[in-house]
């Protein structure tokens, strides 16, 4: 990647906004544009969803799917949680009511959260 000033004795690499890190060696989450997207600036909207044969289900969606890894989160959410999941339509699934236990896993890595709660 050519950097700033090419071919000059001031030539430099492009570095990224946030960490100030040469581009290639950077690793910031970034969408699908090549912007930037810190867990800070997401809104994970967690809620319930009753399947099939009367089971409830932890639906969390509204994360990049690129910014951010989606298999990473729900190995650790699945972890935390004690309980199956799975990845379906750039949304996690969490086996059974684990809205309290997602919500306080996502706030304390930084993501902003809003449960639906249903009465």
């Amino acid at each position: 990647m050519p950097g700033l000033f090419a071919g000059t004795s001031l030539e430099r690499p492009v570095t990224c906004e946030v960490c100030q890190q040469p581009l290639d060696v950077c690793r910031c989450p970034r969408n699908r544009e090549g912007r930037v997207v810190q867990p800070r600036q997401q809104t994970a909207a967690i809620r319930l969803e009753k399947r099939g044969k009367g089971k409830i289900v932890t639906l969390i969606s509204g994360l990049d799917p690129v910014a951010t890894s989606l298999p990473e989160l729900l190995k650790k959410l699945k972890s935390s949680c004690g309980a199956g999941g799975a990845i379906a339509d750039d949304a996690i699934q969490v086996q059974g009511d684990q809205r309290e236990k997602v919500a306080n896993q996502l706030r304390s890595m930084g993501y902003q959260v809003r449960v639906n709660v249903q009465r």
